[in-house]
């Protein structure tokens, strides 16, 4: 624990497991109470949600719900994990940047909170405890 706190030592494998998954499951179930009240309030979602790159309400929030819904059922169960992330960084890009483009930080901060954990989730991928390594073992073989 000594050189783990003090030195840096690297997690053992089956540590990293459980941190991706812990991450996996923060970081989707936190998106997923996104798209909840998008879900329930679509009728009128779909007349004033931001269309952002010109392709109308309602589809503009059909993507954002494929991406804040679908997505993030994904990321939680690990299944095509650094696929199911794209669609999400594009989300969190277009939140950030492009709705938020002329706000203060403060309204862009979550967007960008978000965009940075799919960030690690893309670069990390989702570890031994996933969907993807059921899927995909001879990837996680050396693992």
């Amino acid at each position: 624990m000594k050189k783990f706190l003090f030195i840096g030592a690297p997690l053992p494998p089956k540590a990293y497991a459980w941190v991706a998954l812990c991450l996996r499951l923060f970081v989707g179930i936190l998106m997923l109470t996104h798209a909840f009240p998008k879900i329930a309030n679509y009728p009128t979602l779909s007349l004033t949600f931001p269309d952002p790159l010109g392709i109308g309400s309602q589809l503009s929030l059909l993507l954002t719900l494929l991406a804040e819904g679908l997505c993030s059922l994904l990321v939680i169960a690990g299944a095509f994990t650094r696929l199911a992330v794209l669609p999400l960084l594009f989300d969190m890009c277009i939140a950030a940047f492009v709705v938020h483009a002329g706000q203060g930080f403060a309204q862009k901060e979550l967007a960008v909170l978000y965009l940075g954990f799919y960030l690690l989730i893309l670069v990390l991928g989702p570890g031994r405890l996933s969907v993807d390594r059921f899927l995909f073992r001879e990837s996680y073989e050396n693992d």
